[in-house]
């Protein structure tokens, strides 16, 4: 009896392969995003290959995006006091953490417009700690929105929670330009983050928003206990979103929260994460948003400018302190990264 050997190719052939030679090719060259078992393979790699993977990624970046930078500041309008349960988030009106119910008024709102303006953003984003908006607070956002239009060059977002289509309709008549809603997790982990509404509520809301012409700002936190499945799951979910802004957060675990005994993610898994992201989404903005700084330290800007991010918040976040912008700003002349003018973004 004659046998032959089987040539036939285990079927994870191509993420057991050199997962880095493959996403020079798949991505760099021809702009294709990495599969979620890809990313699993990018986010396995040993510590030894994290300045190639990051050096991939910035060339990702910097081939498909340019080497443009986007700067944003955001502000709460409405802080704390909000119904939800999301198990990170000392706004949460249901945990023991030390940040409680406020407004702010529309002079202070315009104020801080034109100060995000000073430091070069072209983004302004009004935030609100809430489950969805109602009537009183989208007056107050429509009112806020005229006032600083009549004083400030800046585009402006927002992040309102859930909408309903009539919401979204009155904010796409507002001219707001982009809105944010974050998907947070993997759809698999979202109930141990979250359980007083749904991942598909969620999804839900951008689907609309994108239908309505306003632009997608879409993404989530790293480091609230998803395995690495999960995390390279939750790039594929913003990969099938295809949303135009990708916020990454790293977890700041806060005092009073489910959340505020979690350790903070190792600044290598961050900076593949971060790279992971990008080698998913190669033409996309990725910003880094909160926690880089207790995650990543002083040199994390750098590392994560030069390893796939191209955008930044400037300034402080909703209820933690960031970098001062002008630390941020001086980064960005010193690595040549020009800030992305206003006029390219209309």
């Amino acid at each position: 009896m004659t046998t032959t050997a089987d040539t036939s190719a285990p079927a994870d052939a191509e993420t057991t392969a050199d997962i880095l030679a493959v996403a020079r090719d798949q991505v760099l060259e021809r702009g294709e995003g990495l599969t979620q078992d890809q990313v699993l393979a990018v986010l396995k790699l040993d510590d030894e290959r994290l300045e190639e993977l990051m050096q991939l990624a910035h060339d990702v970046r910097m081939r498909w995006c340019g080497p443009e930078v986007e700067v944003e500041g955001i502000i709460s309008l409405k802080t704390g006091g909000c119904p939800e349960d999301c198990h990170f988030c000392s706004q949460s009106g249901l945990f023991a953490s030390p940040v409680r119910s406020a407004w702010i008024d529309i002079p202070s709102l315009v104020e801080a417009a034109k100060q995000t303006a000073k430091t070069g953003a072209t983004e302004f984003c009004i935030v609100a700690a809430v489950r969805g908006p109602d009537k009183r607070l989208m007056a107050q956002v429509a009112a806020g929105i005229e006032a600083i239009r009549n004083e400030v060059d800046i585009q402006i977002a927002c992040s309102l929670g859930m909408l309903t289509q009539e919401q979204v309709d009155e904010l796409a008549a507002m001219g707001v330009h982009r809105y944010n809603h974050n998907l947070e997790t993997a759809r698999s982990h979202f109930p141990n983050v979250v359980t007083t509404h749904s991942w598909e509520e969620r999804w839900g809301t951008l689907t609309m928003v994108r239908e309505a012409g306003m632009e997608v700002c879409c993404g989530g936190i790293l480091g609230m206990g998803e395995t690495l499945e999960q995390r390279a799951e939750f790039a594929a979910d913003l990969a099938a979103l295809e949303p135009d802004e990708v916020p990454l957060n790293f977890l700041n675990p806060r005092p009073g929260t489910p959340f505020g005994d979690l350790e903070v993610l190792p600044a290598s898994e961050a900076l593949k994460s971060v790279a992971a992201f990008r080698l998913a989404l190669p033409r996309t903005i990725l910003r880094f948003a909160g926690g880089r700084e207790i995650t990543l330290g002083d040199l994390g800007a750098k590392q994560g400018i030069l390893g796939g991010i191209n955008a930044v918040i400037v300034g402080n976040y909703l209820t933690t302190l960031g970098r001062p912008a002008e630390n941020d700003l001086d980064l960005l002349a010193d690595l040549s990264m020009p800030i992305k003018a206003l006029n390219d973004t209309l």
